[in-house]
């Protein structure tokens, strides 16, 4: 008789067992792939929040005065636009978009209005709430997490981002902010002079409540026309991987640019990778405590179940097998629990997690299909570590004294 018709007699003729051990895989392996699937939407959702803060590193010129970090470009020196290209060229690890800008004060009627060249779709992906404006920009992959998309976020569309979008500027359009297109009395398809030349409102921006609320956008190059300062920008925005600015990003973009001052807010940076570590924390708390639990229940269970059969363990023992074979016999039984309830496991978490993350956290969730390679490993593994004590101590049995009749 070979181990393979030992444990099939064994599940067999011991199916109660074999449904509660095979039961605490199943749930604790549904619940790691459940909590798991949902935690993978959850985390991609923040980090879609933490994108919207926008822009986290600026480049200025070694003059400039770093006071504000929101209005360090307003009429500061400048530096030479070819600068966007050299960081480009660099090839540095998460760099995710840059939007160079040139900004200064200028007089409209009896207000002072801040004028800013943007490249228009730079300046759109740097600045995700101006898509509520209906605006589109570059599409940028975010080193840290994926970024939004102009018109859905994790599977909900937004209904005011369905209008025309935007993704140019001509050379005499221009978007204006909220509070100034209050001022001027601006609305979509307006005119305004600036500068002596008439330009088109194209959009009127949706409230941010920043700076941008009482700026004028037009573009880069027209700016530079207007203001008499060619191939120039007052500041570079960079959106920065937080990773990889706590890696040292800013150095490397200083080796870059070494006539230059670069700062970052140290807020959003510290937002971004806090939020990050949290939420891999929480996952892999979950997770050593499901394989505790779970390790023990299937120890508890495995040794439950070999003094209930001390006498056949004893019995074997006398026939000729050894303890390798009793070893084997126990270990290949918690193996074969383990794939089953890994497999089982996986789709049973899966549907609790399609299921549970709309009616819980409002979040689509998707099957994962790279959690199945998880599960088995996982399943398997723990009921292996749960079956080594037992089996140890099983083949310790003496055959003769356990035999003897009580």
């Amino acid at each position: 008789m070979n181990i393979r018709k030992l444990v099939w007699l064994e599940f067999k003729q011991h199916k109660s067992q074999l449904i509660s051990g095979l039961l605490a895989i199943t749930l604790g392996i549904a619940v790691i792939v459940g909590i798991r699937s949902i935690s993978v939407v959850s985390e991609k959702a923040v980090a879609v929040n933490l994108d919207n803060l926008g822009a986290n590193i600026l480049v200025l010129p070694q003059a400039s005065n770093v006071d504000n970090y929101y209005s360090a470009d307003i009429d500061s020196p400048t530096i030479p636009e070819e600068y966007v290209e050299r960081i480009v060229s660099s090839n540095l690890e998460g760099v995710d978009n840059l939007s160079p800008k040139l900004t200064r004060r200028v007089k409209i009627g009896n207000e002072n209005v801040v004028l800013t060249g943007i490249l228009p779709k730079n300046e759109v992906a740097s600045k995700p709430l101006w898509q509520k404006s209906g605006l589109l920009g570059n599409e940028t992959k975010a080193s840290c997490a994926p970024s939004n998309t102009a018109n859905k976020s994790n599977g909900y569309e937004d209904e005011k981002l369905k209008r025309k979008v935007i993704d140019s500027l001509g050379t005499n359009e221009c978007l204006v902010g909220s509070a100034i297109a209050s001022k001027l009395k601006l609305s979509d398809g307006g005119k305004v002079e600036i500068l002596g030349e008439k330009f088109k409102v194209t959009r009127v921006l949706t409230e941010t409540g920043t700076i941008d609320d009482d700026r004028i956008f037009i573009h880069l190059h027209r700016a530079q026309e207007l203001l008499k300062i060619p191939n120039q920008v007052s500041a570079i925005e960079i959106m920065g991987c937080c990773n990889a600015i706590s890696d040292g990003l800013l150095s490397k973009l200083r080796n870059v640019l070494p006539d230059t001052k670069i700062t970052t807010i140290g807020q959003i940076v510290s937002t971004q990778i806090q939020t990050n570590k949290m939420m891999n924390k929480v996952s892999l708390i979950f997770l050593i405590i499901i394989i505790f639990v779970g390790g023990i229940s299937i120890g508890n269970f495995m040794w439950a179940n070999i003094n209930e059969r001390r006498k056949e363990i004893g019995m074997l023992r006398m026939i000729g097998f050894n303890k390798t074979v009793i070893y084997r016999m126990i270990l290949s039984k918690a193996l074969v629990l383990g794939i089953i309830g890994g497999i089982v496991g996986y789709f049973l978490g899966t549907l609790a997690g399609m299921w549970l993350g709309p009616q819980l956290a409002g979040l689509p969730v998707k099957p994962i299909a790279s959690l199945m390679g998880v599960s088995l490993a996982i399943s398997v593994g723990v009921s292996l570590l749960g079956a080594l004590i037992p089996s140890y101590l099983a083949g310790r049995i003496d055959p003769f004294k356990n035999m003897q009749e009580v």
